[in-house]
């Protein structure tokens, strides 16, 4: 679980600013599930270069909680989740500050957005949110204010988790729920499995991934490997600690995300891992490939250039598909591998696509 969070404050001196305004997200990888948003009076008067930046102003504050009355709310919130944020040191940095003025030690596991993008989608301009949200096409209003930059880095980190194909941002949040125990552990953890399609992660206690799989009805597939009665899938059963999910919106993208981090990751309980294939031709060097997505007003799209299976990525707007670089930088990268060529050429051959767009 994550909580995203945005924080606005009366700027200052190091240490000595005060919270103007917090939103807060949880966030369980897929969907917001819980959230706070809120003005804040930091008793305390708003540098001007603040106000006008913001908009937000002293007169607004005057009748706000104070941080007290929101701290419990906070602590409950974060609690057991891992704080995402644009920049999370200062965030963080500033949370701790106010718990410590009330006598509290605020310790959470943090991520940062920014570091995060640099690693996935390097060798931008700029990492700033707002330019990040124009270079990605990101939908954001209310900028400078928390609710409506903590949402753009929701959606920000939402693409961060599509694009890790390592698995590492899973992993680490798998790990923070060490110590949980999971009563009827098999049925519970099934119960929390979507019946649609996607990729799923079968997780040590630390996080590690024991086995991924894939299917039209995740919660079929899992039920599936739960019901394995060979010496192998007993001890996987025994060993797994939680599954994981990626909905993928479409088979096709299901299937070439699942080959690429099978190869990538080469889980120790994975049953079978593809036999070599000889060499595909694509049937023109430069694709489009696009199908539904995920939700309503989504759409998938694999990309083909110069006869190189790039990737795929989810768009919510037709400007993000008609504009290359906006697209590339959008691409969760899959390896041209022969495997990955035979699976994508397999499945246009024997499947109906929404829209194929040749250049």
């Amino acid at each position: 679980m994550y909580v995203i969070l945005d924080i606005e404050t009366t700027g200052g001196k190091y240490n000595e600013e005060g919270i103007t305004e917090i939103a807060a997200y949880k966030f369980d990888g897929h969907e917001i599930v819980d959230q706070l948003i809120t003005l804040v009076n930091p008793e305390k008067e708003i540098q001007p270069f603040v106000v006008r930046l913001t908009g937000i102003n002293n007169g607004m504050l005057k009748n706000a909680p104070k941080f007290h009355e929101i701290a419990k709310r906070i602590v409950e919130l974060t609690e057991g989740s891992i704080m995402v944020a644009h920049n999370a040191n200062f965030d963080y940095r500033i949370l701790k500050t106010e718990f410590r003025r009330l006598g509290f030690d605020f310790n959470r596991e943090t991520l940062c957005t920014v570091e995060l993008t640099k690693k996935l989608i390097p060798d931008l301009e700029s990492y700033s949110l707002g330019k990040l949200c124009k270079t990605l096409c990101i939908p954001v209003s209310n900028r400078h204010r928390a609710e409506g930059d903590a949402l753009a880095t929701v959606k920000l980190f939402k693409l961060l988790i599509d694009k890790d194909v390592n698995k590492e941002i899973i992993k680490s949040n798998i790990k923070q729920g060490i110590g949980k125990e999971l009563p009827s552990k098999l049925q519970n953890i099934l119960d929390d499995v979507p019946s649609k399609t996607g990729v799923f992660y079968a997780h040590k206690e630390n996080g590690d991934i024991l086995y991924i799989g894939e299917g039209k009805n995740m919660k079929r597939s899992v039920n599936k490997l739960f019901l394995k009665t060979s010496k192998k899938g007993k001890l996987l059963q025994e060993s797994l600690s939680s599954v994981s999910y990626e909905e993928t919106g479409n088979d096709l993208i299901g299937k070439l995300k699942y080959y690429n981090e099978l190869m990538i990751n080469k889980p120790s309980f994975n049953f079978y891992f593809p036999k070599k294939v000889g060499i595909t031709a694509l049937s023109n060097p430069n694709l489009l490939i696009i199908d539904k997505g995920r939700h309503t007003g989504e759409k998938s799209v694999v990309l083909v250039e110069n006869n190189i299976l790039l990737g795929f990525c989810f768009v919510d707007l037709a400007y993000q598909i008609e504009h290359a670089e906006v697209l590339k930088s959008l691409l969760t990268p899959i390896k041209n591998s022969q495997m990955n060529r035979h699976v994508f050429k397999t499945y246009l051959q024997k499947n109906k696509v929404e829209k194929i767009v040749r250049f």
